[in-house]
This record gives structure tokens, sequence and C-alpha cells, in this order.
């Protein structure tokens, strides 16, 4: 397998679109990866598309309408919350392989106001995802945390901490689909959706997109002398195991897929200097500080109440202001989160820049189930 690097990325502001569709914000994220790059849509020898709600209606093939029809392989790929990411993956395995020197990714959807994993697109009635907190996603990461708080002790504050963090952070960041800070009064005191987490513990759901073009070594030299290398690429599914079925493990796939990464990038934790995770609700991001390896079992209450997971800690987790701020349209996340580790080993990141990063993760977990893990470094 050939080293493979990140030569451009690009990434519109998340939010909401009613006057495009998939393929015109593909496309307009494209084109900045493109021009981020310094390379035409001619230079491109295979694309791959990450769309989860249109996944049938061929949107690699319409976004190269909008960009250029060069008669290159287009593939379209859905992989739940991991499609963006997984997308990534292929276009990575393209390059390994040998068998392209230059490929394009895009991750991209249009929700709207549709509710995580399209809980509020019900015909008819009201949703019940949101409104009375038992929507699959909510209940699901809700009772993960009531779990944690069992075994471990943590408390509700702690898990309002980290939407307290992450919306502080994307203050700075022009992207986001949100950036007001709040308080932990206001955290707390929020709308309860399904407990521990509160409204501003949950992710909004929206229009979105983000690309990026890799490429080989060989390629890389021609554009640039700081290509950022992709250090590993990894992607698990959930395995079997002896538990109570009538709650998914949102743990095992991630740990899995961590022990992997650390291998297979000849890095540990310890090495990372910041980490773009899923944090759909905050109970996830919490429960993923263990996952990732960033502290051990139980610790991750103390984690968040040290502030080593803000700008400025040792371990700058979301410093994009994450899900809960930036926004979680499904399909566009896992490049979003490519884009983010990009921007700040590149030094570009402005006032949410973690000074002097080389080496970042960008981790997702789609339950249902997917888990991609990529390791990023300068």
């Amino acid at each position: 397998m050939r080293e493979v690097y990140v030569l451009g990325v690009g990434m519109i502001k998340f939010g909401r679109y009613p006057d495009k569709d998939v393929p015109q914000l593909g496309a307009d994220a494209a084109v900045l990866a493109l021009k981020d790059a310094g390379m035409s849509i001619k230079d491109v020898e295979m694309f791959v598309c990450g769309n989860l709600f249109q996944a049938n209606a061929m949107n690699a093939q319409r976004i190269l309408q909008q960009i250029g029809q060069t008669g290159i392989p287009a593939l379209n790929v859905a992989n739940a919350c991991a499609t963006g990411s997984t997308a990534f993956r292929e276009a990575y395995i393209g390059v390994a392989s040998g068998m392209y020197d230059v490929t394009l990714a895009v991750g991209v959807e249009q929700m709207g106001k549709m509710g995580l994993l399209g809980g509020g697109a019900r015909s008819g009635g009201e949703s019940v995802e949101g409104v009375l907190g038992s929507g699959l996603m909510p209940a699901i990461f809700g009772q993960a945390g009531v779990e944690h708080m069992r075994k471990y002790g943590t408390t509700a504050e702690q898990f309002a901490k980290v939407a307290v963090k992450n919306h502080k952070h994307s203050v700075h960041n022009p992207l986001s689909q949100y950036r007001v800070e709040v308080d932990l009064n206001a955290v707390v005191k929020g709308r309860m959706v399904a407990y521990p987490n509160t409204l501003y513990m949950c992710c909004p759901t929206g229009d979105g997109a983000a690309a990026a073009i890799l490429v080989s070594a060989e390629k890389a030299k021609q554009f640039t002398t700081k290509p950022i290398k992709v250090a590993c690429s990894i992607l698990t599914s959930d395995p079997y195991t002896e538990r109570d079925l009538t709650m998914p493990d949102v743990n095992t796939l991630t740990k899995n897929a961590a022990k992997q990464a650390y291998e297979k990038a000849g890095l540990g934790p310890k090495d990372l200097d910041l980490v773009e995770l899923h944090d759909c609700f905050a109970t996830a991001e919490l429960l993923h500080y263990e996952n990732l390896g960033l502290c051990g079992e139980g610790e991750a209450g103390r984690m968040i109440d040290e502030g080593r997971t803000t700008i400025g800690g040792d371990i700058p987790v979301n410093a994009s202001g994450g899900l809960l701020s930036k926004g979680h349209p499904l399909g566009a996340t896992g490049v979003a989160n490519i884009y983010e580790v990009v921007t700040h080993l590149r030094g570009q990141a402005g006032g949410r820049q973690v000074e002097g990063a080389k080496a970042g993760m960008a981790h997702v977990i789609g339950l249902g189930s997917a888990c991609t893990i990529h390791i990023l470094t300068a």
C-alpha cells in the first residue's frame, strides 16, 4: 500500500439551504477542495460521494454534471453517520492501492429539520424524536450516559460541560451552523430531550457538504512541500457480543477501531494534538474519551472537569464546536471532521487553532453500524 496525502479540502457552512439541492451543495464543496489543491476536475481520476438519505439518487454522477463530466469512475456510498468518512476511505484506498494518483471524496446531506436519522421525517402527526425523547438515537445515547453514571458515578453536570465547551469553541468557527456560547446553567436547565441530554446537548441536523482531494506522494510533491499524510484509515463494523440486545453497544465499535488505528499509524493517544470525535450527544463525547483511549475507564468525568479537552488543554476535542454546534448533516460529517483536522495541521484554524498541531484524529460512529477513524499527520 502506498502512502496517501490530503492535498486539498473544502467545506461549506453548515445550515439550511432550501434554494439548493444535494448535487449543488456537493459541487460547492468539491470546487472549494479543488481550488485549495490547485487542481481542476480534469486532474481527478476517481470520485466517491457519500450521501445517506438520497443514496439511490446517483449523486456522484449528478455532482459531476455540475463540475465537469470527464468519464472517471464515480461511486456512491451510504454507511449511516459514517457515510462521508467511508467515502473518504474509499478514495484513500483508490490511491493507496496504486490504481489512482488523484481521488476526490465528497460528503453531502440535505436534512433541513428532519431530525437525527430522519426521526422527524414522519408523514403526519408529531415526531416523537426531540419531543418525547424516545426517538432511536436520543434514547440510545441517553441510556448510555445513564449507564456510565451508574457504573462510575459520572454526573449530569459533567455531561453538560461537554456542551458548554463545544458551544464555546464554535464561536471561532465561521462554518459552524450555530455560533452561540451557552453557560452551564442554561445547558442543565434546557428542555429535556432524553435524560441526561437536554436540548443544548443534542446535535442539530441541517444541510452541508465537505470535500477532500487525496493524492499519492509523487503527485503531492508536484503541488506542495507540506502535504498532510493519512497515517491510517480504519473502518469497523459491530461485532457480536453477549449483551442485552435491547440496548445497542455504543462503545465496542469505537474501541476496536481505535486499537487498529493506533497500531496502523504507529502512534498512541498521547501523540495526538487534537481529536474531532462524534459528539452526536454530549453523553457520546464523554464515552468516547474512554473508547479512544484518551483517558482510563471511568475517568472521562474528571477529564472534562479538569478542562483537558478544551482548546489550550492537553488534548483538545472538537475544536470546531463539534456536532453539537457545527451541525450534523449525516453524509457530510465524516469529511467535515477531516477538514477540521487538516485545517489545524496547516495552522489555518484562526481563533480556534490548536497551536503546534502535528497529529490529529477524526472519528465517526454510525450505529447500525460502522465506525471510521482517520489519523492525519503534518
